[in-house]
């Protein structure tokens, strides 16, 4: 008699752990594509006509885990590999033989867009000014330590992502740039009078947008008018 509700609960314990078949798992599909988009490493084109800096830039960027897809010796070259491999973030040297860096970098973000933190030199301010219109907005200044690296690549992936958002607003890439910069104004505002960081002053500005159907340029002058009524 004992062996008999020993037999049976041995039984329904298998059924209650036994999953069914051709049951999908929507909440496991999604943690696995999100651990597979972890590991894979960012992947990053380098362009430095010195080959010592490029080889120093690649050693630091592969020990903070990035994947060095291409190397480019000039310019053109930057470009071409730019194409064929289509990396997610490009590390361009300002000055380069055949092409520079921010044309290079005009070329690059023509035909794709993506972050690219530009390699400048002291005393490189106008080189700085033309990047910027060309729509650059990481930079490492030479000589540039490992600790200065990671940042300018935050830097530049948070500015990208910024102007690609603006892009979806506006009919060309030197109006998105036009429109920053009182996006800029208004987030330093932001920033200043109510303790924001930059990502959350930008966000709200996102936010405000699309609530209201304006422009981003349209709710920045708006912040900046308000803030200047209330000084």
């Amino acid at each position: 008699m004992s062996s008999s509700p020993r037999f049976r609960y041995r039984r329904a314990s298998r059924r209650a752990v036994r999953a069914p078949k051709n049951r999908s798992y929507p909440r496991a599909q999604q943690v696995l594509t999100t651990a597979e988009s972890t590991i894979s490493p960012m992947r990053i084109l380098v362009a430095e006509d010195e080959t010592i800096i490029r080889l120093d830039l690649r050693e630091l960027l592969e020990r903070a885990g990035f994947e060095v897809c291409a190397e480019a010796k000039d310019g053109l070259e930057a470009v071409e590999l730019a194409r064929a491999e289509e990396p997610d973030l490009a590390v361009l040297d300002v000055k380069m033989p055949r092409l520079d860096g921010i044309e290079a970098a005009r070329r690059i973000l023509e035909e794709r867009p993506i972050p690219i933190v530009m390699l400048t030199a002291y005393g490189q301010n106008e080189l700085v000014e033309r990047a910027i219109e060309a729509g650059v907005f990481g930079y490492l200044v030479k000589p540039f330590r490992e600790q200065d690296l990671l940042p300018a690549i935050r830097t530049a992936r948070a500015r990208h992502e910024e102007l690609a958002a603006l892009r979806e607003q506006a009919d060309s890439l030197a109006e998105a740039l036009a429109s920053r910069k009182s996006i800029e104004r208004a987030k330093g505002l932001l920033m200043e009078r109510e303790g924001l960081t930059e990502q959350e002053a930008f966000a709200r500005l996102r936010k405000a947008s699309q609530v209201s159907g304006r422009p981003m340029k349209v709710v920045a002058e708006a912040v900046l008018a308000t803030f200047e009524r209330s000084d």
